[in-house]
């Protein structure tokens, strides 16, 4: 049986009364809307995380730790269908109810939120982890010795640095937050995977649907690469990111004499 491409498809109307392509443009939107907010929730539960596992209290370190393993080491499918399936049946029956009670698409998009926030969460923590045990002891020492409290050594010290350091690994974390929003359309939201299945459930143009979603997740995640790559050469620390001087660049001045570039 021979499959019939018709790639006008999106520029034809739904049963919802608008076109095709507005019907993916709208699942991305959703996509963005909630991978941007699972994202800021993720950076802040992930840095509060990732600072409790480096501090010198042991009771902080293990809640930290557990937090890490428990969230890091369970399917996110597995979470997704807790958040939304579980949690409401295990709060209190008062909260309970008022979450079943939101109405769609909200009442599928908290838990979808909660869920890839908390779970990125864990992932952002080992990079927070990670980039300030990368710092010398001595930028520690050095701040306490200044008379600075904890908390003002972390504000003011490691994390304006480390976070500048874990930008890399931090843009690959978002776009797999990005990719991960996929998973939400299992319990019903329609983000761009939801939108592309609609689209191929009207229409049966099942590859056009899914290769007009291909390309605007390719192109959303291009974008992020190329701003993140902007902000981490605009952030960059010199000495932390970059060549060691033992491999600096050496240039000849108009006398002949070698110079080593600072």
């Amino acid at each position: 049986m021979n499959y019939f491409w018709n790639w006008s498809i999106f520029f034809e109307t739904s049963p919802y009364g608008n076109l095709y392509i507005f019907t993916l443009l709208n699942g991305l939107v959703w996509t963005i809307f909630t991978a941007a907010l699972s994202w800021i929730l993720a950076l802040l539960v992930g840095t509060v995380v990732g600072v409790s596992r480096t501090t010198n209290i042991r009771l902080l370190r293990m809640l930290g730790t557990a937090y890490v393993e428990f969230f890091r080491n369970i399917p996110l499918l597995v979470q997704m269908f807790l958040w939304y399936f579980v949690v409401p049946e295990v709060v209190p029956e008062s909260l309970g109810t008022a979450i079943k009670q939101i109405p769609p698409p909200w009442g599928i998009f908290l838990p979808a939120f909660l869920c890839l926030g908390f779970y990125t969460a864990s992932r952002v923590a080992e990079q927070v982890r990670a980039g300030i045990e990368s710092l010398p002891v001595g930028q520690r020492m050095a701040a306490t010795a200044l008379g600075l409290r904890p908390t003002q050594v972390y504000r003011y010290i490691l994390l304006p640095v480390s976070f500048r350091i874990i930008l890399p690994p931090l843009t690959s974390e978002l776009l797999n937050l990005i990719k991960n929003t996929s998973v939400a359309f299992t319990i019903g939201l329609m983000e761009l995977v939801g939108a592309a299945r609609s689209m191929q459930e009207f229409s049966f143009q099942v590859f056009e649907a899914f290769a007009g979603a291909t390309l605007l997740y390719l192109l959303l995640n291009l974008v992020m690469v190329l701003g993140m790559t902007w902000l981490e050469r605009r952030v960059a620390v010199p000495g932390f990111l970059g060549t060691s001087a033992s491999s600096k660049v050496k240039r000849s001045n108009a006398s002949g004499v070698k110079e080593v570039m600072p």
